[in-house]
């Protein structure tokens, strides 16, 4: 199973960015690992992506422990049209105690159990077989002499009466077991019978075969005496018949959580597992849920668990790479952990591929570079450092850009907000913080249209209003101007000490762009004071 790595939740270009270069690194030092995100991508982090020729990450919900986590029985099923006897010779020879039944595209029918092919000794009806001529010489190791019709469905009869006795009671509905009688199987013959099975091993002159082509008449030899053939017959009947299709049963993506609900209340040894197309994947025992294998994860750009995938408590946290404050995660071992005072995670990743000495290709060197470009609003955030700038001159001499056009394409791609909702603006960069005690949400959005978003200020309000947060901001960064609007849940006081302004609604506040290094830092400032 490949280990998740991904960004925070709504995820921005050094998020997306940062996941793609860091699992490509890893890969290179021998680990398996898959890039991920927790969102929608937004627009200029997929302009970086076409412009580099790169695939998303895939998206993930989630990393609760699931069934497809689990190391459950992986085993093949037999066909609903093989017979019980086969069934149950395949289960003694592979120890099972539950057989599953599938059709010839692997979907799940049922299951047969041990106990159900026990209960039709005992209570199966001994005067039908329906079945092929096929599994009846298979599994008695017989031939077949005439194959009128391979499916046989009949009433079955062993015949130890005198022929006349017989006479006028034989149809095209039956299925006799005899030996070499030779006046029953010519008056059987002539009735028509499905099916003569030939016990004893015994040749049968060419004239009776004859007369059994003629009136279509299937006829099987076999090794056993008529009484031994009489007690295997019944388990050459179709396993269907006897198979279990009313079943508990899981698909891979169910969640251990609820799976170990249902199991609480019924009392299966083995349950089916499928996938969303009903084919079957194995068994599940109540002994695979006692130490689940967990999914193992890598957090890049964040590490706040506020912030982070849903079920990350399930997860095995192997790694995080950031370069935001330290939050409150905490793990049962220890971990690698790399946090670094620079405007962006991709320069932390850029620096781990100098300590490796692995190469960097041109496209990951483009996804770095739009990372750090971006997180840094082109060095204009006061997060920015010198690494971060000569981590960008580096990786150029692998691109060769005009950094300045590339850097604002790429703005001017991100920044559109045509077609989104108030609600989608708000959240499309948005994170949870606890400051001081108080639920805090901070949203952040550049874009070089401002006009879009104050002539729908009011509706804005009315929305952060209506989070159940004790105070929430959305920054409305202006990249050319190097400031932010502030649009508010909060009293005018705390604005205004925060960032040293004349607060209301929609105050611009010069040279605040950066929610880690400015937004968060001020208002714990101003909370702290207000006290």
């Amino acid at each position: 199973m490949s280990t998740l790595i991904f960004g925070h939740k709504n995820p921005d270009t050094d998020s997306v960015t940062s996941a793609i270069a860091f699992s490509h690194l890893k890969n290179k030092l021998g680990f398996d690992t898959k890039p991920c995100v927790l969102g929608d991508i937004r627009k200029e982090a997929e302009f970086v992506l076409d412009y580099f020729k790169l695939a998303h990450p895939t998206f993930i919900k989630d990393v609760k422990t699931q069934v497809k986590d689990l190391n459950f029985n992986k085993i093949s099923g037999v066909n609903p049209n093989s017979s019980i006897l086969s069934a149950y010779k395949t289960m003694e020879a592979s120890n099972l105690k539950t057989l599953p039944i599938v059709d010839n595209n692997h979907k799940l029918l049922g299951i047969v159990t041990m106990k159900d092919i026990a209960m039709n000794l005992v209570n199966g009806n001994i005067d039908c077989l329906n079945t092929t001529l096929s599994n009846i010489a298979s599994d008695l190791n017989g031939d077949i002499l005439i194959n009128s019709n391979d499916i046989v469905n009949g009433k079955l009869s062993i015949i130890a009466f005198y022929y006349k006795t017989i006479q006028g009671t034989l149809s095209d509905k039956d299925i006799i077991i005899v030996g070499d009688r030779y006046d029953v199987i010519e008056h059987a013959i002539e009735s028509k019978v499905q099916l003569i099975i030939l016990t004893g091993d015994n040749e049968i002159p060419e004239k009776y075969l004859n007369l059994a082509k003629e009136n279509s008449v299937s006829i099987v030899r076999v090794p056993n005496d008529t009484y031994s053939t009489s007690k295997l017959i019944h388990q050459c009947n179709f396993v269907s018949s006897i198979m279990n299709s009313d079943i508990v049963k899981f698909e891979e993506c169910d969640y251990i959580d609820d799976v170990k609900e249902d199991i609480l209340h019924t009392h299966y040894r083995h349950y089916p597992v499928i996938d969303s197309n009903n084919s079957f994947l194995g068994f599940l025992g109540r002994d695979h849920l006692l130490n689940p294998k967990k999914k193992q994860v890598i957090l890049v750009d964040h590490n706040e668990e506020a912030q982070s995938v849903d079920g990350l408590n399930q997860a095995e946290l192997l790694e995080i790479i950031d370069h935001h404050k330290i939050g409150g995660i905490s793990t049962s071992s220890p971990i690698n952990f790399r946090n670094m005072t620079v405007g962006s995670t991709c320069t932390i990743v850029y620096t781990m591929f100098k300590e490796n000495n692995i190469e960097i290709p041109f496209e990951i060197a483009g996804v770095l570079i739009s990372g750090i470009l971006s997180d840094t609003l082109l060095f204009r955030s006061p997060t920015t450092t010198d690494v971060d700038k000569a981590a960008v001159e580096n990786l150029n001499k692998i691109l060769n850009l005009d950094i300045e056009k590339y850097a604002m394409e790429m703005f001017k791609s991100g920044t559109s907000l045509d077609g989104f909702s108030i609600k989608e603006i708000v959240n499309m960069d948005f994170k949870e913080f606890n400051l001081e005690g108080l639920k805090t949400g901070i949203g952040q959005v550049f874009t070089l249209d401002i006009d879009s978003i104050f002539n729908k200020k009011d509706e804005f309000l009315n929305y952060i209003n209506d989070t159940d947060y004790d105070l929430c901001v959305l920054a409305i960064t202006d990249i050319i101007k190097e400031g932010s609007y502030l649009i508010y849940k909060s009293e005018d006081k705390l604005i205004s000490k925060a960032f040293n302004v004349e607060a209301s609604q929609g105050v611009f506040v010069d040279g605040v762009v950066s929610r880690k290094k400015q937004l968060v830092p001020n208002l714990t400032e101003a909370i702290k004071s207000s006290k």
